[in-house]
């Protein structure tokens, strides 16, 4: 929850009080107190029998929380608020960030200390009276009984408030750490408590200790001794100890590290969190520090915990290819192995070899063998997959490498990082775009070079021949134009393929497809489509997908080079990024001439392309982008659209009807109805699209790109021009009259309202009724019910044309079924 730092105080507070104690009383009014929330079966008027759970200070801007308590807490001193109805469970105070609370029995003594002034004006911060109770409040501060909350922070702080706003509850429930939440409290520890450690956070770096060290010694190390030897970082009361080792007598050594701020801010987060966890989650919490790790180090490592769902499906579909008995009958090696996780379910432990890049992952597998874990020490040990020479492997893993027949039964079984170690302008992650594989194969593997998974796939494909292949990964090497150089040279049988949302895994965040590839190297084919099973978040099994590969097609923004130059006037700049679904919104509208960068498809739209650009516009928006869908490219349509009429004038509704253009940036042209229509006061400056609509502008044909052959590859078999349409009316189906009939109410309500814009847009009209919040981003709703009921309306219609649409969007080819 979000509230502008320009909010009124009353607002602030009528907002806090609905957003966070719609289940309380928040409507009493006592003395000078702010803020005050009690039961809603108390009393309707003050009684001294009421039973509240807070009296809080508000402030509309942000401010101290010392200062607001103090102001508090001089205001009920004043006027005795206590002797007039009972005292409430907690005192706080909020502002437009945040909100703290204070047991009231921590504070309640500064009321009754002799020989002060209580009639000093809680307002004046620089009288005696002020500063003495600060520095109070101040004392009480430090200790681990002060509950401060971000607003933004909103699933805790109603956590927080449901456990505790109970009347005869005298202590205050803290927020359990479990295995589902320690990683989303560990992001607060990193905001609020690192900063406040005395560390050089580097040299600690290159010491192989980081600030996940220090939470994990926070959660557990004081609280049990049983789990201190796996520890690097041990908490002692009101310092850390750390680089613990143990002498040749077998006794401890360390550093130490202090707080900088008296251990203020330690005390403050721990007072909110309940710890140590439960014991049932010691053991998960110490296997799982991986998630610790910062992202830098995370994605060079790649320690990317594979869900156990995953694990278990993947296990069971290589037993369909390679039969029941594959696990007695194979060898396996996990190369990117982080901690084991991937191995977990498989059974013979004499087959099965783990490598992984730091040593501080393999101490954690011997842990996990220790406690019965299915693997052998011996099998599980540190190796740089990229650098390292072969020389370095266990012997039994190289003989079965070296042996061509022991080869074609092992199967390399990985959940590779997926970072990219080149960006797009070709500059490397350290330590990565270096890698000893990066240089061996840079030439064959092309741009492809730049992700790190591709690495990983060249290097099994290359250095460990005719072996079988169970891969987690990204679907780029079976679809992305630009991996061709890869797909050229990974000749193998893609033998079986699940597909499963990517933000199911740790640390990835985008909504598309990982998929888990089953590949036989020793088969050598090029890959053309394959269907693969697609499974829910939760394990499902949905339906079906063809995954296609492209290499022989042409896409949309080749289709676009047959129209895009045009000697007319501009009437709004289009630019369509990529061809996929993965770049569906940033393929949008912009004002005539604008500049785009070079490496955007954008180009401008006259009266004779805009049947062609609206036929673009419609095909990239009408289908919702999905995980699903990401990676789907949209292609260069047949013929087929060239006659169809009522597909061309549907197209031109759904975009008028749906876009960014914005009178703001110049003369819209795009106003779809006449003055009178919509009861306009004042005449449009554009009447284009009304003329246009009815026939009134002479056409001529658009000329093709300088050098384009629109007769090569597949689709668009023409001759590179399109004819110049006729001068008729344009006709709409009933679906698109309804979206008609539907925007006119719309502009009709719009034009109503005192000191509109005449030359409004469709985008002009949203933010007029929407507006937007503090970060300049147009809010999704309005306050006014009827332009809700309206643009609900408008909606709902252009989902029905959008549904009208789709069916042609794969019979012209611009998509694959």
């Amino acid at each position: 929850m979000l509230y502008s730092p320009k909010i009124r105080e009353e607002e602030l507070k009528n907002k806090v009080a609905a957003d966070f104690f719609a289940k309380y009383d928040c409507t009493d009014i006592i003395k000078d107190i702010d803020f005050a929330v009690k039961l809603k079966h108390s009393h309707n008027s003050l009684n001294f029998n009421d039973e509240y759970l807070l009296w809080a200070e508000a402030k509309s801007a942000p401010s101290d929380i010392l200062v607001m308590l103090t102001q508090l807490v001089l205001t009920i001193g004043k006027a005795r608020t206590f002797n007039q109805v009972l005292p409430p469970k907690f005192l706080g105070c909020f502002d437009c960030e945040k909100i703290a609370f204070i047991p009231y029995a921590d504070i309640q003594d500064i009321f009754h200390q002799n020989d002060f002034n209580w009639k000093a004006a809680p307002s004046n911060r620089e009288s005696k009276e002020f500063k003495q109770i600060y520095e109070k409040i101040k004392q009480v501060l430090t200790g681990e009984r002060t509950y401060i909350f971000k607003f933004s922070d909103e699933n805790n702080l109603k956590l927080f408030i449901l456990k505790n706003f109970l009347v005869g509850k005298s202590d205050v429930s803290k927020i359990r750490i479990d295995k589902n939440n320690f990683i989303s409290i560990y992001s607060k520890w990193l905001e609020a408590v690192k900063p406040t450690i005395s560390v050089n956070w580097d040299a600690a770096k290159k010491k192989g200790i980081l600030s996940g060290h220090f939470y994990i010694a926070d959660l557990i190390s004081d609280k049990n001794t049983s789990l201190k030897e796996n520890l690097m970082v041990v908490l002692r009361a009101t310092r850390y100890e750390m680089n613990r080792h143990k002498d040749e007598f077998g006794a401890f050594s360390s550093s130490e590290v202090h707080f900088n701020d008296k251990q203020r801010a330690h005390n403050a987060f721990w007072a909110i969190y309940e710890r140590p966890p439960k014991e049932d989650y010691w053991d998960y919490i110490i296997e799982r520090q991986d998630l610790l790790v910062p992202q830098d180090v995370r994605e060079r490592k790649g320690s990317f915990f594979t869900p156990q769902i995953w694990v278990e499906l993947s296990q069971k579909y290589i037993a369909e290819v390679l039969g029941e008995d594959w696990q007695d009958e194979y060898y396996v090696w996990d190369c990117a192995a982080g901690t084991g996780n991937l191995l977990a379910g498989l059974t013979n432990k004499y087959n099965i070899w783990a490598s992984t890049l730091d040593k501080a992952d393999v101490n954690v597998m011997h842990d996990r063998i220790e406690n019965g874990a299915n693997l052998l020490k011996e099998h599980c040990f540190q190796f740089d997959f990229l650098n390292d020479d072969f020389d370095k492997l266990p012997k039994g893993l190289r003989q079965i490498i070296d042996d061509p027949k022991k080869r074609k039964k092992l199967v390399v079984y990985i959940n590779p990082p997926y970072v990219e170690a080149d960006n797009r302008k070709g500059e490397g992650r350290a330590g990565v775009a270096t890698s000893a594989i990066h240089q061996k194969y840079s030439d064959l593997m092309g741009y492809t070079k730049r992700e790190i998974y591709i690495q990983f796939l060249t290097r099994i494909y290359c250095d460990i021949r005719s072996c079988y292949l169970a891969n987690f990964s990204k679907l780029k090497n079976l679809q992305a134009p630009n991996f061709l150089d890869f797909r050229n040279f990974f000749l193998a049988k893609l033998e079986k393929l699940f597909i499963v949302p990517a933000d199911t895994f740790d640390n990835v965040s985008g909504q598309f497809p990982i998929g888990f590839f089953i590949w036989d190297t020793s088969k050598k084919e090029k890959f053309k489509e394959i269907m693969t099973d697609v499974f829910s978040k939760i394990g499902e099994h949905k339906n079906k997908k063809r995954i296609f590969c492209y290499d022989n097609e042409k896409f949309i923004n080749d289709w676009v080079k047959t129209f895009r130059n045009s000697k007319a006037d501009s009437i709004a700049t289009i630019i369509g990024v990529g061809n996929d679904f993965q770049n569906q919104r940033l393929v949008r509208f912009g004002e005539p001439y604008m500049k785009v960068p070079a490496d955007n498809h954008n180009w401008q739209i006259t009266k004779n392309n805009l049947i062609e650009s609206c036929i673009y516009f419609a095909v990239r928006k009408i289908i919702p982008a999905t995980w699903l869908n990401d990676r789907d490219q949209f292609l260069y349509p047949n013929d087929g659209w060239e006659t169809d009429l009522e597909f061309q004038n549907d197209c031109l509704v759904y975009t008028l009807f749906n876009n960014n253009i914005s009178s703001k940036y110049g003369i819209n042209h795009w106003i779809p109805f006449i003055e009178w229509d919509v009861g306009a006061h004042d005449k449009f400056d554009s009447h284009f699209m009304t003329d246009f609509i009815a026939g009134k502008i002479d056409l001529v044909a658009a000329e093709p790109s300088l050098f384009y052959n629109a007769g090569a590859g597949t689709g668009g078999g023409g001759t590179g021009k399109i004819e110049p349409r006729k001068k008729t009316k344009l006709k709409f189906s009933e679906i698109a009259k309804n979206v008609f009939k539907a925007g006119k109410e719309l502009w009709k309500y719009y034009h109503a309202q005192p000191k509109c814009n005449v030359n409004a847009s469709l985008y002009d009209i949203r933010e007029h009724f929407q507006g937007r919040n503090a970060q300049g981003k147009m809010n999704n709703k309005s306050d006014d019910e009827q332009y809700n009921e309206l643009i609900g309306d408008l909606r709902e219609k252009l989902k029905i044309l959008a549904k009208k649409i789709e069916p042609k969007v794969y019979e012209y080819g611009f998509l694959k079924a």
